[in-house]
């Protein structure tokens, strides 16, 4: 028997659950209303539309074969009818309606419904700060935001920018004005690192350096206090808490919040941070309405708890599950993990799981192995080095996350992936050193970066492996009188180490080559505790065991060696 679908919302979750329920149920009634003009869109595309990767906006609509996602697809090619610039009002669960209101005319109309879904997605927020109604202060809210903005620009109206926010959006966006435009762009970050509660600091930071270097300056810990306007009305600068910036225009990047007032005024449950609550097929509080996409709370798969995932990825495949559900058809999304990834210039940057804060702020035993492996066979022309982290639980052995900074290329996102498959099914360090992955010399190396860094978190949990913190590291270079007894044991090329041992002494910096130490052990001074450099942390490792034989366990590793502290900024010269 046929029935009635209203589906509110069609950019991403809608659109996926209204195509898979039509293909399940071809005679069934299904109807999408949306408030924008625009729909069925790649939001997440939207920093690479304004930077040109994309040429046109109409490609952010267009499927594989190059038609545009608009009513009359929907409904001619689909059998959906889809009502734009139509807000929904309120939802009637007892007469089973949907008040909705057309924004043109005015004209109001209760659409009924056996099934209803709520697909409302997010909103940005909005700093409440003094001048963020001007002219030219934008949120990434839509396409059309998106749309006025390049438009400024290619007139020429824009010269300098301020991007407020160092989260994904934030980074992408200060890419993009900078790349291709050169725009003087500044980026503000009111945490103290880029990426907050995503990545761990010094992972964030080797992406900051990167900015940096592609001249956009960068301010973390710094926020933003009001938006300076001219007489006509538009911004012309910013003022933060330690200094004031020009702009022309201001992106502001900090954050969405789920829409999900429709739900709280149904009398759906909805969870202190905004999301509606949902089962695991997708369900409400009431079971004859289903909610998808960046306007729901699901499970973290880790922790348990609920939490936001606003990705477009993820929005489609619980919208499948979705049109699954409403055909008849038992299907479970279980939860998210918040897999991440994301490019800035000749960089990428990605994770999956809990970062090492979060892992100890959720009360897990949690440790970190820190690696430095190339990306591809070490003999393979134009490999280069993958900064791997990988967050394990030490009492029960159980990978907690993974965090990887590198080259702009796939190597970063096939581990990530692999990564997370992993995890999702309770993945252990043991796991990690065994899984197999595709080899071949220009791909990866015969030992995986993700089975090299399983390893080294083996050999921690085991008691095998003692690494210094790389915040303390840093700290005792400033100020090497907080641990007297510490010195580092350089173990790479003297033309590497000497340097060093010319700046600091060899009393503080004792060099003696990786290949020299078995023969040469004892002229290592004694009564120190030695951290142990070399240029990846492999080499220092092995130092560790042999001295450890030799009854010499006073030392710690720095891990990923100067391969890590290259790539961030620090007080103190590397050669």
């Amino acid at each position: 028997m046929s029935k009635k679908v209203v589906i509110v919302g069609a950019v991403a979750a809608g659109p996926k659950a209204a195509c898979r329920l039509m293909r399940l149920q071809p005679d069934w009634d299904v109807t999408m209303v949306d408030q924008d003009s625009l729909i069925s869109y790649g939001g997440c595309g939207i920093p690479y539309y304004v930077s040109g990767d994309v040429s046109d906006e109409s490609e952010l609509r267009a499927t594989s074969f190059h038609v545009v996602r608009d009513e009359n697809y929907f409904e001619g090619s689909k059998g959906i009818k889809t009502m734009t610039r139509t807000r929904a009002l309120s939802i009637d669960r007892k007469a089973k309606t949907v008040q909705v209101e057309n924004l043109d005319s005015g004209e109001k109309q209760d659409l009924p419904y056996d099934k209803l879904m709520l697909a409302t997605g997010a909103k940005p927020f909005d700093l409440p700060i003094p001048g963020a109604d001007l002219d030219g202060v934008f949120s990434i809210a839509n396409l059309h935001k998106a749309i006025e903005i390049k438009s400024r620009i290619a007139k020429g109206q824009v010269s300098k920018a301020v991007v407020i926010g160092g989260g994904a959006i934030g980074i992408e966006m200060a890419e993009a004005l900078t790349d291709l435009w050169g725009v003087e762009t500044v980026l503000l970050e009111l945490a103290p690192q880029l990426l907050p509660r995503i990545v761990d600091r010094h992972m964030a930071d080797m992406m900051k350096k990167h900015l940096k270097e592609n001249n956009i300056p960068v301010y973390t810990q710094e926020s933003a206090t009001e938006l300076l306007g001219n007489d006509e009305g538009k911004v012309c600068g910013v003022k933060t808490t330690q200094r004031t910036l020009e702009a022309d225009l201001v992106v502001m990047a900090v954050g969405v919040r789920p829409r999900s007032e429709l739900a709280r005024e149904a009398g759906l449950d909805v969870t202190a941070f905004g999301g509606i609550k949902v089962n695991q097929r997708m369900q409400t509080s009431d079971p004859e309405i289903y909610a998808a996409g960046d306007c729901v709370a699901l499970t973290n798969l880790i922790t348990g708890k609920e939490m936001l995932a606003p990705l477009g990825s993820l929005a489609n495949r619980e919208g499948r599950v979705v049109g699954d559900n409403l055909a008849g058809i038992p299907t479970t999304f279980k939860g998210v993990l918040g897999s991440f990834i994301m490019k800035g210039f000749e960089r990428c940057i990605g994770a999956t799981g809990l970062s090492y804060e979060a892992a100890l702020a959720e009360g897990f035993d949690a440790d970190y192995a820190l690696t430095s492996p190339p990306d591809r066979a070490h003999f393979f022309p134009d490999q280069s080095v993958v900064i791997m982290q990988l967050v394990f639980d030490r009492k029960t052995r159980r990978v907690l996350g993974l965090q990887a900074f590198g080259m702009m290329n796939d190597s970063i996102s096939v581990r990530v992936d692999t990564a997370a498959a992993l995890i999702a099914k309770g993945g252990t360090i043991e796991d990690f050193g065994l899984v197999e992955m595709a080899y071949a010399p220009p791909f990866s190396s015969a030992i995986d970066s993700i089975n090299a860094a399983a390893y080294a978190a083996e050999n921690m949990c085991d008691n095998r492996l003692r690494r210094v913190d790389l915040d303390r590291f840093f700290e005792w270079m400033t100020d090497m009188s907080i641990e007297p007894d510490w010195a580092v044991l350089d173990v790479r090329h003297p033309l590497e180490s000497q340097p060093y041992v010319e700046k600091y002494g060899a009393d503080k910096w004792f060099a003696l080559e990786y290949g020299q130490v078995r023969e040469r052990h004892e002229e290592i001074p004694t009564g120190k505790t030695w951290i142990i450099l070399c240029n990846a942390g492999t080499r220092s490792y092995e130092i560790q065991v042999f001295l450890d034989h030799l009854g010499k366990s006073d030392s710690m590793v720095l891990c990923g060696g100067t391969n890590v502290i290259s790539r961030l900024e620090v007080e103190w010269p590397i050669s």
